[in-house]
């Protein structure tokens, strides 16, 4: 897990970020040195929960494993992915992340709702690395 990302499981799962005081400008990846808008006074940064919702803004299958530092089991084959990019409904900004296992690009439309669900990203005998994937609205976990 990537500290201070995300937060809470389940239902109250949620991508966190960082709203600068000064402009509102909201930042996913959080920010915590200075605000990143160039014409912003630099505000006080402050911890902020992002929209759970958001549409697709793009999308695409991945067809390649990509390299490390991204981590794979080495006794099983690699799987593609759905990689999307989600424009969240209040902040209005894109955030990328995989699709929820078992989505595919088949299942996915540009315009369509999904959600912030709680993944794995890998796991071994010592860790779970967890992470966040996106779940159209209506698909059962």
């Amino acid at each position: 897990m990537v500290a201070g990302w995300f937060a809470g499981d389940g239902d109250d799962f949620r991508l966190v970020g960082t709203r600068c005081s000064a402009c509102g400008s909201v930042f996913f990846p959080r920010e915590d040195l200075a605000c990143r808008n160039p014409s912003c006074g630099h505000g006080d940064l402050t911890e902020v929960p992002l929209s759970k919702h958001g549409r697709i803004w793009s999308y695409t299958d991945t067809r390649y494993q990509p390299p490390s530092p991204y981590v794979t089991n080495p006794e099983l084959p690699w799987q593609p992915y759905a990689l999307i990019a989600v424009e969240l409904e209040a902040e209005r900004i894109v955030v990328l992340g995989q699709a929820a296992p078992g989505v595919t690009v088949a299942d996915l439309a540009v315009g369509m709702e999904v959600e912030a669900v709680p993944g794995v990203l890998h796991e071994d005998a010592e860790t779970t690395w967890t992470t966040w994937n996106w779940r159209p609205t209506g698909v059962a976990a």
